[in-house]
């Protein structure tokens, strides 16, 4: 065979196999699928939400395949129940208007004239609607590749009368930084009876119950403590935590931990 021709065929070859490589991209852009040699960063999807939305439950169905897609990946969600919906005819059990005053913290933060549902927030940097597939994919993929200086570890997680204790370190944090703890209910359903989701029964993931907020001011380690709701059960429920700038609301570093183990997490 002539030189010639054997430089087509390895030429073609070559093509073939970018072309194949640039398929399997595309195909699994939308699954996080793809595999990388390492995760440089993380991902905080923070998703404000209500039952009384008709449009919320196709952006809680979302982020509740990406919890699937992710396991093991350094990503947090965490589902705010907004309470503005509640006047019009459906009280979501899992509102609380600190979740709506932080929605309008991020209105502010991103320069929004307004605020909506289903909203997600990624890193505390993009927003979008919260039922979009591939915004939120891509905004999770580009930080995950996204390293930083700050690092958090979460230790000791217990229950003790009524609340969850637990002890943070933190490294490298920003001027203006705080400390976001929130008790995480992992899944739950409700039978909607009024409202625009009457006679639906939704599905939630990563509910948030309680939320409270350190400012760190230098002091980059300490001890938090998070009254439990009623019904509590460890097995049911996780604790994520953030660091966050409070001058323009971007998130530096994220770590969880389960009351099930002792064992402690950390994540840049």
């Amino acid at each position: 065979m002539s030189s010639f021709k054997i430089f087509i065929i390895a030429a073609s070859l070559g093509f073939a196999a970018m072309i194949t490589e640039a398929f399997i991209v595309i195909k699994d852009k939308d699954t996080l699928k793809v595999k990388t040699e390492a995760d440089k960063g993380f991902a905080v999807v923070e998703l404000f939400t209500s039952e009384g939305c008709s449009s919320c439950p196709p952006a809680d169905a979302l982020v509740a395949r990406v919890q699937k897609e992710t396991a093991g990946k350094p990503v947090y969600i965490l589902a705010y129940h907004v309470d503005y919906w509640n006047r019009l005819g459906w009280k979501d059990v899992f509102s609380d208007a600190a979740y709506s005053a932080r929605q309008q913290q991020y209105a502010r933060w991103l320069n929004l004239s307004s605020v909506y549902t289903p909203q997600a927030v990624v890193n505390g940097r993009k927003e979008f609607v919260g039922s979009e597939n591939g915004t939120l994919h891509e905004a999770i993929g580009s930080d995950l590749q996204r390293s930083s200086k700050t690092e958090l570890s979460l230790n000791g997680l217990r229950e003790n009368d009524g609340k969850a204790e637990l002890q943070y370190q933190a490294s490298g944090t920003p001027a203006n930084a705080a400390l976001v703890v929130a008790l995480i209910e992992k899944n739950a359903t409700t039978r909607v009876e009024r409202g625009e989701n009457g006679g639906r029964t939704l599905s939630h993931v990563q509910i948030v119950r309680k939320l409270q907020n350190v400012n760190l001011a230098g002091h980059n380690s300490g001890n938090v403590s998070i009254a439990l709701p009623a019904g509590f059960n460890a097995d049911g429920y996780e604790v994520i935590a953030f660091v966050q700038n409070t001058s323009n609301g971007e998130i530096t570093a994220a770590a969880r931990s389960g009351f099930s183990s002792a064992m402690s997490t950390k994540a840049k």
